[in-house]
């Protein structure tokens, strides 16, 4: 079901544990959901070095690292912050409405 601007609720906040990542669809598109540090963020759940899922990793100072090779993203940017990766993954714009938890993987052109 989609909301209004593309947003797409994927889980209740309260299904969310702290730097536990969680593996949710929005359509076609993978999203790994992580709350941390008092926010919650949406990261492409397919790491960008190899195609592995971010979601089965560890979460730990806003990073989430890929658990084959080990390389980690900025959750708020996306950004790799090791080798091997050396590109970014997407990151998704998120709302929380009540115990929702929407996000948006439209993109802007």
């Amino acid at each position: 079901m989609t909301a209004a601007n593309g947003f797409v609720r994927v889980c209740a906040l309260s299904e969310l544990e702290d730097d536990t990542p969680k593996r949710v669809e929005v359509g076609d598109t993978p999203v790994s959901i992580v709350r941390t540090e008092g926010e919650v963020f949406a990261i492409n759940d397919v790491c960008s070095h190899a195609n592995v899922s971010l979601s089965e990793g560890e979460v730990e100072d806003c990073q989430i690292e890929c658990w084959l090779h080990g390389s980690s993203f900025d959750l708020r940017t996306g950004k790799p912050s090791g080798l091997p990766a050396t590109r970014p993954v997407p990151v998704y714009p998120v709302k929380i409405e009540g115990d929702d938890v929407l996000v948006s993987v439209t993109q802007e052109s």
